[in-house]
């Protein structure tokens, strides 16, 4: 990750350590149990989560006239699949997708706080949520690629899409050359969210 959003090396010890302190007190005034934070930690782990966003943006790689639905009308094309239930629930409400082309570069942001497709891309990054990633990626997006290692052309038209608790984007990154022999659970293993988020692009293993 560049510069700009590195923390302090102790951060996750120092995180660690305020959420032992707030389960402990919710545990202690009865509001949760010693269980529920385990429960949903396997939720996201194994139920919701990027693996999800993998299997969609395979299936648009391999089926052009899936991703035609999935762009049109993206919670429709995701009932179609064998994926877990509730989908459209746990920030999952009126999910978008967009999809990257020759001509066009998609990038999603949330200008408003951090609002996500969880259950597509699991949780988001504690960059995402940075003030300055999201007033500048408003701003001057081509500069924030860049600074995240994705350069894209003058010659790309570059889009922004601000999610919301009413839409929350995701986008369908092109798919890599010389992956055409590839079957669709490998080309799953080449998804990641940062490439359904627009600032990286999917790449052959």
């Amino acid at each position: 990750m560049i510069d700009r959003f590195q923390y302090r090396e102790d951060r996750e010890a120092y995180s660690a350590a305020r959420v032992k302190a707030l389960e402990a007190l919710l545990i202690k005034k009865g509001i949760i149990t010693d269980k529920t934070v385990d429960t949903v930690l396997d939720f996201f782990e194994t139920k919701m989560g990027p693996f999800n966003g993998a299997k969609i943006v395979a299936r648009a790689w391999v089926d052009p006239s899936f991703k035609d639905r999935l762009v049109a009308d993206t919670p429709a094309a995701i009932a179609e699949l064998n994926l877990p239930e509730g989908m459209a629930g746990a920030e999952g409400e009126h999910m978008r997708a967009v999809a990257n082309s020759p001509d066009v570069h998609n990038l999603i942001i949330c200008t408003l706080c951090s609002c996500y497709p969880w259950p597509v891309l699991g949780l988001p990054p504690y960059w995402y949520k940075d003030p300055t990633f999201r007033s500048r990626a408003a701003r001057e997006p081509r500069a924030v690629l860049d600074e995240f290692g994705l350069p894209v052309p003058e010659t790309i038209e570059i889009k922004v899409w601000d999610s919301s608790a009413q839409i929350r984007w995701f986008v369908v990154p092109e798919r890599p050359v010389g992956t055409e022999g590839m079957t669709e659970a490998e080309l799953e293993a080449l998804v990641t969210p940062e490439a359904m988020m627009g600032v990286a692009i999917a790449k052959a293993a």
